[in-house]
């Protein structure tokens, strides 16, 4: 079984090699059996993208043109509200709105074609940075089935690492779209903020928050990119500026001016992660880009600063639920710290975000992109949780699982996770960061990238 994308599957139809209804029996049957080694589903709609594939074969015998994504199966994260099916967002407390109606995100998915496969496993609440909660257990790792899959998208990030779909829908408040696609071995876009409305949060306060893709290659997030982007009056915050298809020229690579920190100045970062993410500096330099160390003054108030608005923010959208008390233990712990949040500690969080932009504008003023490692280390067992990850180390460095969440803080900078190897057994990523709102050159980068470092194959269960 090969990796397909967007791309492959709509030249087969094209090409008269495939029906829609093949593509999505067979995707539906590679989900049953993807759901037996990893648990990343908590619903498959089988009846009714059935129907709807059988509807887009009827209209593509017309001879209609092709929209993008006609005949395209695709998941949406169980956070992410659709016609029809209200989400179980992760949890067993009952929201108050039983039908939130479908997020705008979705209508535009299937206005460009898109078929619904089913809803993907979400952290609860998708407040951490494992996928794995007391209703649904743990989504596992497609590499190896001991390890997590990240999360809090970890079932979107396995449906597109394990060949079900080449495009699955996620959310990132904390690096929740780009952890699971680095663990997994596939690409995971922040946008910048505003650029997808989002329409799910229970207050506009909340500025880190972001829907963005999971894809089986960097142009096929492109065309996620092109179908989602564009303001709605739902979101306040929603940019105005119109999605422009990048080129993806490798030549875009000579003459770049790359800063680049393998460890943020505040994490410990594996040997197996940074010795990858060399290898990659290395081979950038051979395609004549220029590679300088980014030095950040950095520390781990990062993390806790953000942990911080974190749980504030949870202690809002908690309010739209009923039942807390059957909420997860670690989730009512972050729920009472959120709770506890106070203004000044806010004005901190304020604070720290305008230091950080500061940093950043100072390397964009002579660097064209930012790079880091997605993960400080490979995906961790997937028995762990985010309390194993929140300590000093005797280096003085911070026991990082992420170094995704710095770029919610400075939410205006788009980010790009995407794999560049296996280290051993389990995938590396590679974390892009573009200049302020451009999120078309962030992406015409990745893809340039991508001629070096191809997609992975897909794991064998």
């Amino acid at each position: 079984m090969t990796r397909q994308t967007v791309h492959t599957l709509q030249h087969s139809l094209l090409q008269g090699e495939r029906a829609v209804v093949d593509i999505v029996t067979e995707a539906l049957a590679r989900a049953e059996d993807v759901q037996k080694h990893c648990n990343a589903f908590t619903r498959l709609f089988a009846k009714e993208a059935l129907e709807r594939a059988r509807e887009a074969d009827r209209t593509l015998a017309l001879g209609k043109p092709m929209r993008p994504l006609d005949g395209i199966p695709v998941c949406i994260k169980d956070m992410t509200p659709i016609a029809g099916h209200p989400p179980s967002y992760g949890t067993w407390a009952r929201a108050k709105c039983v039908d939130p109606g479908e997020a705008v995100i979705v209508s535009r998915l299937k206005r460009a074609g898109a078929i619904i496969l089913g809803q993907t496993t979400t952290a609860e609440l998708a407040f951490s940075s494992f996928t794995a909660t007391e209703r649904y257990g743990i989504t596992r790792n497609p590499w190896e089935q001991d390890r997590t899959s990240g999360g809090s998208s970890g079932g979107s990030a396995v449906a597109v690492a394990a060949g079900v779909v080449p495009l699955a829908e996620g959310s990132d408040m904390g690096g929740s779209v780009r952890i699971p696609a680095a663990a997994c071995g596939v690409v995971g876009m922040k946008p910048s903020l505003g650029r997808i409305p989002m329409d799910i949060l229970p207050t506009p306060c909340d500025t880190i928050s972001h829907f963005g893709p999971i894809a089986a290659s960097v142009q096929d997030a492109v065309t996620f990119l092109s179908v989602t982007a564009g303001h709605d009056p739902v979101d306040l915050l929603s940019q105005k500026r119109p999605f422009l298809t990048p080129e993806t020229a490798p030549a875009a690579l000579h003459g770049l001016r790359i800063a680049a920190s393998v460890d943020l100045g505040y994490c410990d970062v594996s040997q197996e992660v940074a010795e990858a993410f060399h290898e990659v500096l290395t081979r950038l330099r051979a395609q004549g880009a220029e590679v300088v160390e980014a030095r950040l003054p950095w520390r781990r108030e990062v993390y806790d600063l953000w942990a911080t608005h974190w749980n504030a923010l949870l202690a809002a959208m908690a309010e739209e639920f009923e039942d807390i008390s059957r909420m997860g233990t670690s989730l009512q712990h972050c729920l009472k710290q959120g709770r506890r949040v106070s203004a000044r500690d806010l004005a901190e969080v304020g604070r720290l975000r305008k230091a950080m932009a500061t940093d950043m504008r100072r390397i964009f003023a002579t660097c064209d992109v930012f790079l880091s490692p997605t993960l400080a280390r490979t995906a961790p067992s997937a028995d762990k949780t985010d309390a194993d990850f929140e300590g000093d180390l005797p280096n003085g460095k911070f026991h990082a699982f992420d170094m995704a969440h710095p770029f919610n803080m400075l939410a205006a900078y788009p980010a790009i996770s995407m794999p560049v190897r296996l280290s051993g057994s389990m995938p590396v990523g590679i974390q892009i960061v573009g200049p302020v709102y451009e999120d078309e050159r962030t992406l015409a980068l990745a893809g340039a990238f991508e001629q070096i470092f191809p997609p992975l194959p897909l794991p064998i269960f």
